[in-house]
């Protein structure tokens, strides 16, 4: 049987009623991926990604438990996202009795700390741990360090610090990996005195550093503005015979390309591929951002041809190197019907980026190109994306339209209220004579 595809999915089921929808799902063999897609493509409408979650769940467990868990993973932080933590805890209470043994539950317990995290809900997040603990036997140190860098990378590398290192009895004694993620905690909060306090703690309480804790500290010296200290960093390394990995190539092409150019980047991404470390698709992403900032696209895009030749396909970032360095309306939407092509997805900010770029330049057309494009690839627009598109109609006066998805977007829940006013400017028509002759002009 022929498998839909994530955006046949998506319109399928957003026109099915829920019990035809259920029917349909146990005789289709839908597979993972194509369940997971449109699970995200649901990610800003929460009751149809729970409703979808539940239609699926038979095809689902019909790949197999670690094919259930994945699904629930997904839908948990979909949940997260809204705030809608009751109804997580619910949903993973009632998959708990499936899903068994508990660590395939971990993944999901690691979207809820992340949600939490990212609301701030620090006491939530401690409760959860201690849930997942007492009610779902993850009493182990991954889970633990799953809730650290939870914190850590949503700027509580303070109250995860007291959690591991000050408090009278810690879930766990601290190991080299729990140092790593409170350093790259203080990275995220780019407390930098503190990171070399911490880097020079970690020797004098003899943390035995592996290669992870040089990453992280090469990164830190890069992003506080000392890539020389980052390229010393690495020659140490070297010195010292570390096995180098493809983060520490990254760290240092950038570090490198950055401030002296494209050139010097893709030399160090040479002497990579000599010390036989493969590049991955960062690796790429990093050189290619270096070549476009430079107006270098045609050798950008020989990168992206390299790309798929050593089996590394370009993702959604490799294109937003060059949409963020392109200034050619045309040029720009040729190279997204190439990104839809090639089977590149694109991501929310990708549609975000391009509806901001088209309405700085006052083209509605391709706006609205992308606005379709949107819905016909099965993604729900989030309020970043609706907010694009009303500020492009207000730049050309279009006051009624823009009022009407601002209506929109309130119904659909993704803006508490409305916007307090709109600029009485322009017409709130749409389609002058000017705007036409503009378009025509363009495209």
């Amino acid at each position: 049987m022929r498998l839909p595809s994530s955006p046949n999915l998506h319109r399928l089921f957003s026109s099915s009623p829920s019990t035809a929808a259920a029917t349909s799902a146990s005789s289709t063999n839908l597979d993972l991926d194509a369940i997971l897609e449109t699970l995200s493509s649901y990610a800003n409408d929460w009751q149809r990604a729970l409703d979808f979650f539940h239609w699926s769940a038979p095809a689902a467990a019909a790949g197999g438990l670690s094919n259930s868990a994945a699904a629930l993973e997904r839908t948990v932080d979909i949940l997260g996202k809204h705030f809608e933590f009751p109804l997580a805890w619910s949903l993973i209470s009632s998959q708990s009795r499936i899903l068994s043994p508990p660590d395939l539950l971990r993944p999901s317990f690691r979207v809820l700390f992340n949600r939490l995290a990212a609301a701030h809900l620090v006491n939530e997040a401690l409760a959860a741990l201690y849930r997942a603990a007492s009610e779902y036997g993850l009493r182990d140190r991954d889970t633990f360090h799953q809730l650290v860098d939870a914190l850590c990378d949503h700027r509580h590398a303070v109250e995860a610090e007291e959690l591991c290192l000050r408090s009278k009895s810690p879930p766990f004694p601290p190991n080299t990996k729990t140092y790593n993620l409170l350093l790259r905690g203080w990275l995220k909060l780019e407390w930098w005195r503190k990171c070399r306090e911490f880097w020079e703690e970690m020797d004098q309480k003899g943390v035995e550093k592996d290669l992870h804790s040089y990453s992280i500290y090469m990164d830190i010296c890069y992003k506080s503005g000392k890539p020389w200290k980052t390229v010393k960093v690495y020659k140490e390394l070297k010195k010292k015979g570390f096995p180098l990995d493809v983060v520490v190539y990254n760290t240092v092409i950038q570090a490198i390309g950055v401030p002296q150019g494209a050139d010097l980047g893709i030399r160090m991404y040479r002497e990579m591929l000599d010390s036989s470390c493969k590049p991955n698709v960062v690796t790429f992403n990093i050189i290619i951002k270096l070549l476009c900032r430079e107006g270098r696209f045609r050798e950008g895009y020989a990168f992206v041809d390299r790309m798929n030749k050593v089996g590394c396909a370009p993702n959604a970032v490799t294109y937003h190197c060059f949409f963020q360095n392109m200034s050619q309306p045309k040029e720009i939407l040729g190279l997204y019907e190439r990104m839809l092509r090639n089977g590149t997805r694109p991501r929310m900010d990708t549609y975000v980026m391009l509806i901001k770029k088209f309405g700085r330049w006052g083209f509605l057309r391709p706006v609205f190109m992308i606005w379709e494009s949107m819905k016909e690839q099965g993604h729900s627009p989030n309020s970043f994306a609706y907010h694009a598109l009303i500020d492009a109609l207000m730049e050309r006066g279009l006051v009624d339209m823009a009022r009407k998805y601002d209506e929109e977007m309130v119904a659909l829940g993704l803006s508490p209220k409305p916007r307090k006013s709109f600029r009485a400017e322009g017409t709130g028509k749409m389609g002058n004579d000017n705007d036409d002759d503009i378009l025509r002009d363009v495209f």
